[in-house]
């Protein structure tokens, strides 16, 4: 019968091998290789684990590995539910792989992001996941120029050779923009802000592919100067100060942040949503989902972006310099709401007098 050694400190693995009856190694095993060993083995081993109350030094295996069972993730900000939804997936994804999620936020600040992806390096995480709006080109080489994986969450990177999975944001402005022409929308306002953000440029491509397959639709460009509410107001403000006439008579924000403030305005204007102008989101952002009327959006899938980002990262991790980068692509689907659907079309004799001649005018 094995004798359990004397304790007058917490618990150590000797103490968890001599009460499993099984070696040190197999211990080890247990906590961070499972598939090495039998269940039973593995089932005695966490029983003793439990009993006694053990914790693995995590600190102490760092130190001679470099690295722990952890990896990062940094998100550009936790005002959008899709980047919550992206922790929500990867934390599930590395539970089942034995890991710990560490989650910071920069909040659209690319200094913050610098500093939260240096922090990551410094707790000796395994690898990160990075939720970025750009490139950040010269902070992720400087990380993995130290050995550690990154992978670009909603982000496709053109100049850093990294694997990434986005959604189809070209698809997210085409649909959104097809569903409103499809609505009777012949002048569409398209309210966005920061062009040098890749989901916007993707969504904008999208609209004009949209608008393109129909030559009696035209587009009306809005400034929002900021993707987040305050543009919104300014932009949904502007829409119904303008002549009936010029006015655009759908609207897509490139955000449902903007979208829902845009309603707001136009409601406060007197200006009906849908009846009068249809209005639609474009990332199904849950924060935006509690105004007055219901706002059409497209999915954008943060779980499972999460997910499968976590995938291409622990696959990174173990294949090292024989892995090859990919980018996964995630299809999008428009949910519409009362924001867009539902309306009567009193106002066919509008078509007549509005200005169609621009592909593209600005407000």
């Amino acid at each position: 019968m094995a004798q359990i050694p004397r304790r007058s400190a917490p618990p150590s693995v000797h103490h968890v091998a001599a009460r499993a009856g099984v070696s040190l190694a197999t211990v080890s095993n247990v906590i961070n290789h499972p598939e090495r060993v039998s269940d039973a083995t593995a089932s005695r081993v966490r029983d003793a684990i439990s009993a006694l109350g053990y914790t693995p030094n995590h600190n102490a295996r760092a130190l001679a590995s470099g690295r722990t069972r952890s990896v990062g993730l940094v998100l550009s900000s936790l005002r959008n539910s899709l980047f919550t939804d992206m922790v929500s997936g990867a934390n599930d994804a590395a539970r089942e792989h034995g890991l710990t999620l560490l989650m910071a936020s920069a909040e659209n600040d690319t200094t913050r992001q610098g500093e939260h992806l240096a922090f990551m390096e410094s707790a000796r995480v395994s690898g990160i996941l990075l939720a970025s709006m750009t490139e950040s080109a010269d902070q992720v080489t400087a990380v993995r120029q130290h050995g550690l994986p990154v992978v670009y969450v909603n982000y496709e990177p053109s100049t850093v050779e990294a694997c990434s999975v986005i959604v189809d944001n070209e698809r997210a402005g085409y649909i959104a923009g097809t569903h409103l022409i499809e609505q009777g929308c012949r002048r569409i306002g398209f309210v966005s802000a920061r062009p040098d953000l890749q989901p916007v440029a993707r969504r904008r491509v999208g609209l004009l592919r949209a608008i393109a397959e129909h030559p009696d639709v035209t587009l009306v460009e809005v400034d929002a100067g900021d993707i987040d509410p305050p543009g919104g107001t300014d932009a949904g403000a502007r829409i119904a100060a303008m002549p009936a006439h010029e006015r655009p008579d759908g609207v897509l924000g490139v955000t449902d942040l903007l979208a829902m403030a845009v309603v707001t305005e136009l409601r406060a204007a007197g200006i009906r949503v849908p009846e009068e102008i249809p209005v639609s989101g474009c990332d199904h952002n849950s924060v935006a989902w509690g105004g007055a009327v219901p706002l059409t959006s497209v999915t954008q899938h943060g779980q499972d972006m999460g997910v499968a980002a976590l995938a291409l990262l622990l696959a990174e991790m173990t294949e090292g310099r024989d892995h090859v980068h990919r980018t996964v692509v995630l299809d999008s689907e428009l949910i519409a709401r009362e924001s867009t659907v539902g309306r009567t079309r009193a106002a066919d004799a509008r078509r007549s007098t509005s200005p169609c001649d621009p592909r593209r005018t600005e407000a």
